[in-house]
């Protein structure tokens, strides 16, 4: 990659990804493209460009003007936000998806775009899912991360574009607070625990869920972009994941960094259901095997960190 568009650069991924990818890259190779600006560091620190991703000539005259090589499009509506504006969710997230693919069948680009655990559904097996299974996903974020990786299968296929993606499972960062999602309470909790030292779970107690932290997630991109595209057999779908827990868990590991902390329970039915038809655990052998995926932080050391760095924020 030398020159890279980011469409959603002000998300949870792309707040902390941009800044990544400047520090490798340069800070004038990395766009960073989002409907509206901010006064956060991946808005001010490079190239940045209002881009609403519905609007197709706005993302190629961007892409074009910085010559990009690269799009990474993480402009999306998370699957609990998804949930109560299902229409509107379709539209960002399918049309937004069509141009930036459009975009890099264009300009002869790579092209990235993350997938989710939230494209199983209540019939996928759940311990140790595996990479290729039935996927008959019950949310319309769900339904949008399926659609959303054969379209991606189909752009390689059929126009040659060196389409990649990673299903993630929750990711966890102190740097971008909660943007709508299912496994937001995994992020939710240790801003409570370092603020109140408590927090009330909108998910109950044995929901398991898969995770990973946030560097851990921005070092599997990078590592997925850079791959030698040959060797990739499952290009727009790896599954990805560095733990699984259900909130006692993460409880427990806190309060071994934060002592007395309490948790506790009012769970939101909606959110409940959209986890539950989720995997327990799922199995990242392909991306081992295929481009060398590996994890650095497993729940203790995530905690340890989380919580130091919240220290310091808070």
């Amino acid at each position: 990659m030398k020159r890279i568009l980011i469409t959603g650069a002000l998300g949870q991924i792309g707040s902390e990804l941009t800044l990544k990818l400047r520090d490798i890259y340069g800070a004038d190779n990395v766009i960073a493209t989002d409907i509206k600006k901010n006064d956060s560091e991946a808005a001010q620190s490079g190239p940045f460009e209002t881009v609403d991703v519905t609007d197709l000539n706005k993302m190629v005259e961007v892409a074009k003007k910085y010559n990009v090589d690269t799009v990474m499009h993480l402009a999306a509506l998370l699957s609990a936000t998804a949930e109560a504006k299902p229409v509107f969710a379709w539209n960002l997230n399918m049309g937004g998806l069509m141009n930036g693919l459009e975009t890099a069948r264009e300009l002869k680009a790579q092209f990235f775009t993350p997938s989710s655990i939230g494209a199983f559904g209540p019939s996928t097996p759940k311990e140790n899912t595996p990479q290729d299974t039935i996927m008959r996903p019950t949310t319309m974020y769900g339904v949008n991360k399926v659609a959303g990786e054969l379209l991606s299968d189909y752009y390689f296929q059929k126009f040659g574009v060196d389409t990649r993606g990673l299903r993630f499972p929750g990711l966890i960062s102190y740097v971008a607070l909660p943007g709508g999602g299912t496994t937001d309470y995994a992020v939710e909790i240790y801003y409570e625990a370092v603020k109140t030292g408590k927090y009330t779970s909108y998910i109950d107690k044995g929901t398991y869920m898969d995770m990973m932290y946030m560097p851990d997630a921005l070092n599997a991109i990078v590592d997925l972009m850079e791959a030698d595209s040959s060797k990739l057999i499952h290009r727009n779908a790896f599954n990805v994941t560095a733990m699984s827990f259900e909130p006692e868990e993460i409880a427990a590991s806190i309060a071994k960094y934060v002592p007395g902390f309490e948790i506790s329970y009012a769970v939101d039915p909606d959110r409940q259901k959209i986890a539950e038809s989720w995997p327990n655990s799922i199995d990242a052998t392909a991306a081992k095997e295929e481009w060398g995926f590996k994890y650095a932080f497993d729940l203790d050391k995530m905690t340890k960190d989380m919580v130091e760095k919240l220290r310091q924020k808070i």
